[in-house]
């Protein structure tokens, strides 16, 4: 499905550039930009150092490890934080941790103290409030800029990372080279302060909320949950997987490509990580246009091809400057596919879960970069360097075969604008919100000409209860009068029977309407039940009972 653009519209409105019409987000990408270069900085800085102060290259590698294995550990965790509290205070708090652990590290380096050891902690603290920030800082795009605008917002945050990309290494190679480690370490520290201003600066509205806020551990479960009851959402990490694992053959294998069929050194491998820089810089720029004439699907399955071809020309290229271009076009293909990915993430999301499945998102890609570059560092052992580029390239075909069966696109998946839900019933009994569990039982009268649809449409609204709370969901028809269904759930506790009445779509009421139609009249039978085991009290009545509530389907 493609979009047209209002031609009234300025062009600069209508592409990648569009959000900066914001001010805040145009605040936040200036700032994000900064301390884009100052983390690349410290990278070269980090590596560096450890490089001079010990001769394990071993060592050398774990700096890398200890800046992303915080992805892997906290990407969900913090996903979850971002949902529960307020987003701008988890990004303080993230900055504010990498600010210090950067000042730290550029003290102790200024004062010639520092340790493998200290380096490795230093690094990956750092790398903890990186992993915070993420997840808070994608999902708050969507409250700096209106949700037609959040996929070039995402291009256009892609955009300005990867021009730090292109020359952050080389700004900080001749930072480390003229000035020292130390002064790359201070240079990080101060490239944090645009950021933390912004978020002071920043007053996002906030919608009160009267319920408790819900534990992490239970956040977390909710978003695994969200996740794997979301078919289009797995489909994407899916997809994500087998294009970052044959892909990061190419960055893992830069610096031997340079060296072994190039046969160059140093300048070499800075070119061609140059070139995949600003191919990537060129993928985020084109996004918009590319987008306003493909559908997500078409676009993927195009840019695998190419990637295909990209891995297969820097194996066997016989020219440096075919080696430097098919660079360019995986930088290209990079950007592109993993922003896409992204927007198709963000996008099929509602607001209260985002920050947890844009954390599974980041958390997939890491694994999928981890294992793509240790599969081809092995490969390339074993085999060599061209044999393993060219089983990458092949194997960048893989999503030709899945396509099909794992769609990206997010047009079918209806509005996720959220659905209030305003006709709750207040309970005759006395509830607090840890009473529970809370067990739920609708009744609907349904045609046996109609029985067959019904069931496959009450399934789908199973499936949604589920993905937003419910347990032991069930749907039994009545073996002594057919045309009686009963659908059976339950609720941890009041709050999250509560909680769960926040959650539906527009999208998700779409089903329970398509359900009116199925039914004999337009109302359910509801019926509320509190679990009391043997030897609890029972509940004290607040006045009369009233009759059991008829509701529309799918709010109980």
């Amino acid at each position: 499905m493609t979009s047209t653009p209002d031609p009234r519209t300025p062009r600069w409105r209508q592409g990648t550039l569009a959000p900066f019409q914001h001010r805040v987000f145009a605040t936040f990408w200036w700032a994000a930009l900064v301390s884009s270069f100052g983390g690349l900085i410290q990278t070269v800085g980090a590596s560096w150092q450890m490089a001079t102060i010990t001769d394990s290259p071993q060592m050398v590698a774990l700096v890398q490890t200890a800046g992303a294995l915080p992805f892997f550990f906290l990407s969900l965790l913090a996903g979850a934080f971002a949902d529960t509290h307020d987003r701008r205070i988890v990004m303080l708090v993230s900055q504010g941790v990498m600010l210090v652990a950067s000042a730290a590290l550029a003290g102790i380096a200024f004062a010639g103290e520092v340790t493998p050891g200290s380096l490795l902690l230093f690094t990956f603290l750092i790398g903890c409030g990186t992993a915070s920030f993420a997840p808070a800082w994608q999902a708050s795009i969507g409250e700096q800029v209106p949700r037609e605008q959040v996929p070039s917002a995402i291009m256009a945050n892609a955009f300005g990372f990867n021009i730090a990309r292109s020359v952050g290494p080389a700004i900080g190679g001749v930072i480390v080279a003229t000035l020292g480690a130390a002064a790359a370490f201070l240079i990080n520290t101060l490239s944090y302060l645009g950021m933390l201003a912004t978020l002071l600066w920043w007053r996002p509205k906030r919608e009160p909320s009267t319920l408790p806020r819900e534990p992490l551990g239970s956040a977390v479960a909710a978003g695994l949950r969200y996740v794997w009851l979301s078919p289009h959402l797995i489909a994407v990490l899916l997809r994500c997987v087998l294009f970052t694992v044959p892909l990061s053959a190419v960055p893992a294998l830069m610096p031997v490509v340079a060296r072994d069929l190039l046969g160059g050194g140093a300048q070499t491998y800075g070119l061609l990580l140059g070139g995949f820089g600003v191919g990537a810089m060129a993928g985020a720029l084109s996004s918009a246009a590319l987008r306003a004439r493909f559908s997500s699907d078409r676009m993927l399955l195009g840019l695998c091809a190419v990637a295909s071809l990209a891995l297969l020309a820097i194996a066997y290229s016989p020219w440096a400057l075919l080696t430097l271009s098919a660079h360019f076009v995986a930088g290209f293909v990079w950007t592109l596919s993993l922003a896409t990915f992204n927007i198709a993430v963000q996008m099929s999301s509602p607001r209260w879960v985002t920050g947890r499945t844009l954390a599974m998102y980041q958390t997939f890609a890491f694994a999928g970069m981890a294992a793509g570059a240790w599969i081809a560092g092995h490969l390339a052992t074993d085999l060599g360097v061209r044999p393993a580029l060219a089983l990458a390239g092949l194997a960048a075909l893989s999503t030709f075969v899945v396509a099909r069966w794992l769609p990206v696109s997010v047009a079918r998946l209806g509005s996720l604008d959220p659905h209030v839900v305003t006709d709750i019933q207040p309970p005759a009994v006395e509830m607090d919100d840890s009473t529970g569990p809370v067990v739920v039982t609708l009744e609907y009268r349904v045609p046996l000409s109609n029985a067959q649809t019904f069931a496959a449409e009450v399934n789908e609204l199973g499936r949604i209860r589920r993905r937003d709370g419910a347990r032991a969901w069930s749907v039994s028809q009545d073996i002594d009068d057919p045309l009686l269904w009963v659908e059976r759930f339950e609720s941890p506790t009041w709050a999250d029977y509560l909680r769960r009445h926040t959650r539906p779509t527009l999208a998700d009421q779409a089903v329970r309407q398509r359900i009116v139609q199925l039914i004999e009249g337009e109302r359910a039978r509801v019926r509320r039940f509190v679990e009391r085991p043997a030897g609890a009290e029972p509940l004290g009545n607040r006045g009369s009972r009233p009759d059991p509530v008829d509701h529309t389907p799918g709010h109980g």
